[in-house]
């Protein structure tokens, strides 16, 4: 049965198993998980046969990244202002010399959402998989070619094309592909061990629906894209992920970077009302700053949140394309905010 966000609002400020149950019944996917963890103490409600597998992230992958550069920038293996560009080995053209890895995550390069040459390319398969024919190499040319549409640093806009660039500037910089890099300086100290970045071999993975709800999507093929949105995770591997930064302190390998993606580095909007960490979206509470990232790909939706003030953690997931009127996000939001 589907409940409206809104008529759900009062079950949402119940106990956890009260709040999720009612999450899972808010949102019309074929599967839905909705966990939470509480100081700790984790709670999980979910479709039937839903909690075990993993799920696409989709943009919700960013923090996954940004977190990368913060380790890497503490053990001295490259510098939040280092050049973009400089990182290929190049000489670097004069239009992007002045991106820095900074820019770059936090998406103030003045690049575009993606590259002006991604989309023709793409739209014979914009419904299933429009990444897929588009490779790390083309990502890193159509950077060094690129006219930013505004100095860097001076603006904020959402770039897909400038995180992408991002991971492959780092694997230029300490000639690591970003795979191996994510895994060694991420996902293995965490101990992510159900955390991916390709689609799995047989079964295990979520199956994504269109729009509709009903014919299923094949899964993520995201190419030169990877490092902006290839993380497929369980539900509980990304509470693991989410909690780490709750309590950096038991991860000491981590401990610094963790610290350094929940400090605010911007803001922005009407009367600078949104505030950004390096990685992070970060609202007020009743409780302190509230930290959270949404996702969504061709047939799922993915959404990470944490508040230290309270010790609370949030994973959702539904396998269903976004589409308009979606009561997906919302009831995330309240799960977090209203804990």
């Amino acid at each position: 049965m589907t409940v409206r966000a809104d008529s759900a609002r009062a079950a949402l400020a119940g106990t956890p198993l009260r709040r999720l149950d009612a999450a899972v019944r808010a949102v019309d996917a074929p599967d839905v998980v909705f966990a939470m963890s509480v100081r700790g103490h984790r709670t999980v409600r979910a479709s039937p046969g839903a909690e075990g597998l993993r799920y696409e992230a989709g943009s919700a992958s960013k923090p996954y990244t940004g977190l990368l550069l913060a380790q890497l920038a503490r053990t001295g293996h490259v510098a939040y202002d280092d050049s973009a560009a400089a990182c290929f080995g190049t000489a670097p053209p004069p239009l992007v010399a002045p991106i820095t890895l900074r820019h770059l995550i936090t998406h103030t390069s003045g690049l575009p959402a993606l590259p002006l040459d991604f989309y023709p390319q793409a739209l014979s398969r914009w419904r299933t998989n429009p990444f897929a024919g588009y490779p790390a190499h083309r990502v890193v040319d159509a950077f060094l070619r690129a006219r930013p549409r505004h100095r860097p640093g001076t603006r904020w806009s959402y770039s897909n094309f400038g995180v992408s660039t991002l991971g492959h500037a780092l694997s230029a910089a300490t000639r690591t592909s970003w795979e191996t890099l994510l895994a060694e300086r991420v996902l293995g100290p965490l101990g992510l061990s159900a955390t991916t970045t390709l689609p799995a071999t047989g079964t295990g993975d979520a199956v994504g629906h269109g729009a509709d709800g009903v014919g299923e999507v094949p899964p993520l093929r995201i190419g030169g894209f990877a490092p902006a949105g290839a993380i497929r995770a369980t539900p509980h591997d990304m509470l693991t992920f989410l909690e780490a930064h709750l309590w950096p302190e038991r991860t000491p390998a981590l401990a610094d970077a963790l610290h350094a993606v929940r400090r605010p580095v911007l803001r922005r909007g009407l009367g600078k009302a949104h505030t950004h960490t390096l990685t992070w979206f970060q609202h007020p509470t009743d409780h302190g700053p509230a930290y959270f990232h949404c996702g969504a790909t061709s047939g799922q939706q993915a959404f990470l949140g944490f508040c230290p003030g309270t010790g609370t953690a949030v994973a959702a997931v539904s396998t269903r394309r976004f589409r308009r009127a979606d009561a997906f996000v919302p009831t995330a939001y309240e799960v977090l905010f209203g804990a």
